[in-house]
């Protein structure tokens, strides 16, 4: 290992084999750990072009005092000396993953003389066998009460089976045969061990050998005419099936797999799996991903199982880790994990993203429960009121603000190559999105320009203030911010209904960098308007832009400040999307089928509802066209044969009227 007095060594002195290193503070503490196929290439890009770092990576460097690195073999042994590190030094600027709730497992004490079934939380035990997690705790009782039933292994606590030793008298569970009572001597510790084999198995997926070994003791009893017996027996099979029930089939019976998905946004990731054992779900388990790094979706994955995976020691690394691991994006250094894995596994592990068929439908409703995930956690965050009592304050005061801003509006623009150019404005009140006060804006002007999202956001606020002066005069209420600063009483609207534009916000943010936040300036100045301040937040590095300033506020990663500024963007971004997608559709739409003879605005607008899009009515049948309400048989046969390019005057359809969105990334920083 070598180690450099200074934080950049000569690049001579970096060898170019597989390793791991790490930067350290000026205490010595280790801020920072990863691992490289080539050393050399991976650290000397930490000192190129500083300004070109993300702003984390900045931090992290400037932080950093010393660098050192230690050379390995193998892409193999650098995964595994980065897991060991990171397990060793918890270095801050690393991905760090955190429950987002305490989850319960159902465990099985192996490493005691007379084993015990148990809810247990927290880290895992040498010698325990886990199986979940589950939900609920109350979940894994009502699971364990129907399979002692059949397996009747010992729950009692330490205290509770040396009472029972010593006065040689079971517990309830032992009188009504829910327990083998091994403190008094009904089973030996052999025995014991077997019943609680038994039901390891059986919760590890072996239930077939079980079910049928009971239903044979079941007809031998009847045919010997136990019937009590065989009724006992009956209900052990109904309990066993009632368990099987609670847990949804999914897959084939011998498949062993866990289903990874990730969540993200700039600043966190939602990380969901499912453990899917025999094909039935056993257990599913979150975490809330603090991104302390700029990382990729692979790469959160790939840290992931190493901190996942990584944890499970001897015997029970094989229980811990499945045969397939399925997950949501492609590996960085697939090869290598899939090899460290079946190394600790002790035979093959197969990881791979799933593209079709019931694992590809599985990982969708995966997909689908990390986004609720992070929904939830930005939603709790959200609703907190010392939470967006502390974003306002950051922001005032990053910001050289008077007083919080109680009313924040942001204006984005949406286009696709200055075609359809549109724009939004969504409004923040305390610090939550108040909807009834959304606009969106048609662009009028800068169609096709070079830079027509700054003009557009130079009309879009030229607009939306004009009217906030037009009404102000009209209602002869001008509203400035010296008062109180509050926001005006719910359900203060003009003649007719339409909520008022005549009060002001605090601040104005848009969706962008200094050319934005310049035309938003320009906009306000030639109205005359000074008691507003304005920001713009561009997409890349989450920089915050102030007028007239050179350079960018950057706000701390995990200020609640940038994380209120970054809601507001994002929600601006969907509103305008949503608005852009429906009109470039509308437009798309009608230049295939305005050409086509007898289709009015009704006809067309019945077929697009009907089908769904253009391309979809362009691959229908003629019977298929003429079920749609109004359309004839020959009116369909033109149709068809427009679309279909096998007419007069015939037309390439698009590929779809409803096309991926490109939104118009040009926004300079």
């Amino acid at each position: 290992m070598t180690v450099r007095p200074t934080l950049r060594p000569e690049p001579g002195s970096i060898p170019t084999d597989p390793g791991v290193y790490r930067f350290r503070d000026e205490h010595g503490r280790v801020i920072y750990v990863g691992k490289a196929k080539n050393l050399r290439a991976r650290l000397s890009s930490y000192f190129q072009d500083f300004s070109a770092l993300h702003p984390r990576t900045q931090t992290m460097v400037s932080t950093a005092a010393d660098v050192d690195w230690t050379v390995v073999g193998t892409e193999v042994e650098a995964l595994q000396l980065e897991y060991s590190w990171i397990k060793e030094y918890s270095p801050r600027f690393n991905v760090r993953y955190r429950d987002d709730k305490s989850y319960p497992y159902l465990a099985v004490t192996l490493n005691e003389e007379f084993p015990r079934v148990q809810v247990m939380r927290g880290a895992r035990r040498r010698g325990v066998r886990y199986f979940g997690p589950y939900s609920y705790a109350w979940a894994i009782r009502d699971t364990v009460d129907l399979l002692l039933r059949v397996f009747p292994v010992r729950t009692c606590s330490a205290g509770v089976f040396r009472r029972a030793r010593s006065s040689g008298r079971p517990c309830l569970l032992g009188y009504i045969d829910k327990c083998s009572a091994p403190c008094v001597g009904r089973v030996d510790a052999a025995e014991h061990r077997a019943l609680a084999e038994d039901f390891c198995a059986f919760m590890a997926g072996e239930t077939g050998r079980f079910l049928r070994a009971l239903e044979a003791e079941m007809k031998q009893a009847a045919a010997e005419q136990e019937y009590e017996r065989a009724a006992r027996i009956r209900d052990d099979i109904q309990a066993l099936r009632t368990v099987m029930e609670k847990q949804a089939v999914v897959l084939g019976d011998a498949t062993d797999c866990d289903v990874i998905a990730i969540a993200e946004d700039q600043l966190e990731a939602a990380v969901q799996v499912f453990y899917v054992r025999g094909g039935r779900i056993r257990g599913e388990r979150g975490w809330v991903v603090d991104k302390v790094e700029e990382v990729s979706t692979g790469q959160l994955v790939e840290q992931f199982l190493a901190q996942t995976y990584g944890g499970a020691e001897g015997a029970e690394t094989a229980a811990a880790i499945p045969r397939e691991v399925l997950v949501s994006a492609e590996l960085i250094d697939l090869a290598a994990v899939t090899a460290w894995l079946s190394k600790r596994r002790g035979a093959a592990v197969d990881v791979r993203v799933p593209r079709r068929g019931d694992k590809r439908a599985l990982m969708e409703t995966v997909a689908k429960n990390a986004e609720q995930a992070l929904a939830r956690h930005k939603s709790q965050r959200a609703s907190d009121l010392t939470t967006r009592s502390r974003a306002l304050s950051e922001i005032a005061e990053a910001l050289g603000l008077a007083e919080a801003p109680l009313r924040i509006e942001c204006f984005d623009v949406s286009t696709l190559q200055g075609e359809h150019p549109v724009a939004s404005m969504v409004v923040f009140e305390d610090g939550l999105a108040r909807k009834s006060e959304y606009r969106r804006f048609s662009i009028r002007g800068a169609t096709g320009a070079e830079h027509s999202d700054v003009a557009a956001m130079y009309e879009v606020l030229t607009r939306r203030f004009t009217r906030y002066l037009e009404e102000s005069q009209r209602s002869g209420e001008l509203d400035t911010l010296g008062g109180s600063g509050a926001p005006p009483a719910a359900g203060r609207t003009v003649k007719g209904g339409a909520p008022r534009f005549a009060y002001p916000p605090n601040l104005v943010v848009v969706d962008g960098g200094r050319p934005q936040v310049a035309a938003a300036q320009r906009a306000l100045d030639d109205l005359g308007i000074e008691d507003v301040a304005v920001c713009g937040l561009a997409k890349r590095l989450e920089e915050v832009w102030v007028p007239d300033d050179e350079d960018p506020i950057i706000l701390p990663r995990a200020s609640e400040g940038l994380y209120l500024l970054q809601r507001v963007r994002d929600e601006a971004h969907r509103f305008a999307i949503s608005y852009h997608r429906r009109k470039r559709a509308a437009a798309l739409t009608s230049s295939v089928l305005d050409d086509i003879p007898g289709l009015g605005p009704v006809r067309r607008a019945a077929l697009v509802k009907h089908f769904g899009s253009v391309r979809r009515l362009a691959q229908a049948t003629v019977a298929e066209i003429a079920e749609v309400p109004g359309i004839g048989e020959r009116t369909a046969r033109t149709i068809h044969e427009r679309l279909s390019g096998t007419g007069d005057g015939e037309r390439t359809p698009p590929e779809d009227s409803k096309p991926a969105n490109r939104d118009h990334e040009g926004k300079s920083t």
